[in-house]
Parts: structure tokens; C-alpha cells; sequence
């Protein structure tokens, strides 16, 4: 990825994930408040190999929007 590309070239992609700055300006609210979601179970994140956390665009949109969706049980 050029550092050219936008956050919406990137985020086109099925299955497209998001980083926790990405996801909290899509809320208006600090990042560490998606972190505490993610632990609350209210959004599930994805681990990178480095320990930082992702989310599912798509998961993410539909919370913003208000679409329940189903999540995957571990």
C-alpha cells in the first residue's frame, strides 16, 4: 500500500480491517474507549502477529448503523 492511498481505498476490500484510531474517529470517541468495547464483548477484535488489535469493518459498520450481527462464539 503507497502512502498515497486513503483509508477509503483501503477499507474496499472484503473482509477490510480496521485499527482502533480508525474505528473510534467513525464513533467520535477516543480509542481507548473502542479497546474497553472490545473487552466488554460489544465488538470483537482480531490480534495482529504484534499484539495490536483490528477490527471487522464490516462488524463495525453495521454497529454504527444499528444492524444487530451475529457474532462467532469461541
Amino acid at each position: 500500500m503507497s502512502p498515497q492511498t486513503s483509508q477509503q481505498d483501503r477499507t474496499d476490500a472484503p473482509g477490510a480491517l480496521l485499527t482502533p484510531a480508525e474505528v473510534a474517529s467513525m464513533f467520535r470517541v477516543d480509542p481507548k474507549t473502542v479497546t474497553r468495547w472490545a473487552k466488554a464483548g460489544k465488538l470483537s477484535a482480531i490480534r495482529t502477529l504484534g499484539g495490536h488489535r483490528r477490527y471487522s469493518e464490516a462488524e463495525v459498520r453495521s454497529l454504527l448503523h444499528g444492524v444487530p450481527q451475529p457474532r462467532l462464539e469461541d
